[in-house]
């Protein structure tokens, strides 16, 4: 899930290195996990719930269910995603950033459509090449 382009403007935020995504999860929809390397990222759940997960340095995922008027902290360059696992109702965050571009980095997308081998995906990941080429297929945009 993306963030909605912004309609409205806020000349009052322009050179104070920080911004803001409104987040729209229709139900049963994943924002993939990313980082941002630029910035640490505050959202905060406006209706909804939604399963909100980071990965620490230790490589320990942190897990929490973010309810109405619940938000959390995803430090700065860590690996976190957001999950509506409501299959009935859609929910809706804010996220503010430190950053006026935060940057987004899709790991799905940066590690499976960058042009690396096959081959090393394989070894990598332990499995075969048409596992490989499956999850390719899979990121790829459709027609």
């Amino acid at each position: 899930m993306l963030p909605s382009k912004p309609k409205h403007r806020f000349p009052a935020l322009n050179g104070r290195s920080v911004s803001y995504a409104v987040l729209h999860y229709p139900a049963g929809t994943v924002n993939p996990p990313h980082t941002h390397p630029r910035s640490a990222v505050l959202p905060f759940l406006v209706y909804g719930t939604l399963q909100v997960r980071f990965v620490n340095t230790t490589n320990k995922l942190i897990p929490q269910t973010l309810q109405v008027g619940d938000m959390i902290v995803f430090p700065k360059g860590l690996v976190h995603f957001h999950y509506n696992a409501d299959g009935q109702n859609p929910a809706l965050a804010i996220s503010g950033m430190g950053s006026a571009n935060a940057g987004t980095v899709s790991v799905p997308k940066n590690v499976f459509t960058t042009g690396i081998d096959d081959n090393i995906f394989s070894k990598s990941f332990k499995t075969d090449a048409a596992t490989i080429l499956q999850i390719k297929g899979g990121l790829s945009p459709k027609p």
